[in-house]
């Protein structure tokens, strides 16, 4: 199991690694490991949540996930998204921010760190919207009761979870983006940048998250009906094909639950791309580095679903959307302040642990009172 699921993770890790050593040398080598390691340290939390979306899904969009996912999640934001932050904010096009990139990484790595009041913004909003939804619904299962008990009445208001997260979006623009860290311990008013751009990451993910609960609860809802005409006329619903109906609608709600797991990853991704010009601005060390890092954070999606990680631990997805929390405004925090990505990547890694700790505490209470439940059944008779 483990081989089948992290085989292309470590496969990718020998050949990157060995890469690194006979094009770059012995110090390209270690800085693409460290960067291998502060991706997987940093997005631990998104391998959870992730597994939560993907389980809803088929075992063939779970191989897209993993096959063209991870083309889109290493290339895209690992390689393409820092030339495409430098294009926009410096006004050149890709190419000459590619060459840039190459000839001369330091300028490159200032664009860069002055883009980042947007960035953070954008990425900050989108799972601060990710984890107030999380925390205003109502569910059966929770961890922190007497947070989220009450938490999940304001819920039933409509749109709260907008409502607070502007308010955020508001704090930060007017407090926090009026002295945003520069390059080289500068700061400058982004003010109006940071506004537009966290507003952006709210939109993007009312329009992508809505998409993906529409189709979903389309295919609930075709899945019902087709069931009942097939108890009713199994041979003439057979004859008309109708079952195809089902698998076009499953088709489509599974596109726009894939399409949301790769903004989500886009998101999560935001600090460790951001972090790593504190270890290197060569942009191809850093995208080997933080490519092998998205290997393994996929195949551990994969395996959690795979193993029913997250029903046997219950309460593990509410750490991983603390951990969310947590981050989100931790991004919102760096848009003046400089923090170090080591605060980001254990402060997850902290609350992804208590869940877990809790959940293995709460299976052994459940699993005691089950024993003494039959002892005194056994007693009885």
């Amino acid at each position: 199991m483990i081989l089948k699921t992290f085989g292309w993770s470590f496969g990718v890790t020998i050949v990157g690694l060995v890469a690194a050593a006979l094009f770059w040398g012995w110090e390209a080598f270690a800085i693409v490991l460290i960067l291998s390691i502060l991706e997987i340290s940093l997005s631990f939390d998104n391998a959870v949540v992730n597994a939560g979306v993907l389980k809803r899904m088929n075992a063939f969009w779970q191989k897209i996930f993993l096959t063209i996912g991870i083309l889109i999640a290493v290339f895209g934001m690992r390689l393409i998204f820092p030339v495409v932050i430098v294009s926009v904010t410096a006004g050149l096009g890709p190419i000459e921010a590619v060459e840039l990139a190459l000839d001369d990484p330091d300028h490159y790595e200032e664009l860069v760190t002055d883009a980042h009041p947007s960035i953070a913004a954008f990425g900050g909003m989108f799972l601060l919207m990710i984890f107030l939804n999380f925390i205003f619904e109502k569910r059966e299962v929770m961890w922190l009761r007497w947070i989220e008990k009450p938490l999940s009445h304001l819920g039933r208001i409509n749109g709260f979870s907008v409502g607070v997260a502007l308010a955020a979006l508001l704090v930060a623009a007017t407090q926090i983006a009026t002295s945003a860290y520069q390059h080289g311990g500068l700061h400058a008013d982004k003010s109006d940048t940071v506004l537009l751009s966290g507003v952006a990451g709210v939109l993007v993910y009312l329009l992508v998250g809505g998409l993906s609960d529409f189709f979903e609860n389309r295919l609930e809802e075709d899945e019902e009906r087709l069931e009942e005409e097939e108890a009713e006329a199994k041979k003439k619903a057979a004859a008309e094909g109708k079952e195809v109906s089902a698998v076009g609608v499953a088709g489509r709600a599974a596109f726009f639950l894939f399409l949301y797991l790769e903004v989500l990853d886009a998101s999560f991704s935001f600090d460790g791309v951001i972090g790593a010009f504190a270890i290197t601005n060569e942009i191809f060390l850093m995208a080997l580095g933080l490519g092998i890092g998205a290997m393994y954070v996929r195949s551990l999606t994969i395996y959690l679903v795979r193993q029913g990680t997250l029903d046997d631990y219950r309460y593990l997805e509410h750490g991983a959307h603390y951990a969310i929390g947590a981050l989100a405004l931790l991004l919102l925090i760096s848009i003046r302040w400089h923090l170090n990505e080591v605060i980001t990547g254990l402060l997850g890694v902290c609350l992804i642990g208590l869940s877990f700790w809790s959940s293995v505490r709460a299976n052994r209470l459940d699993a005691a009172a089950e024993e003494s439940g039959a002892e005194k059944e056994s007693s009885r008779v």
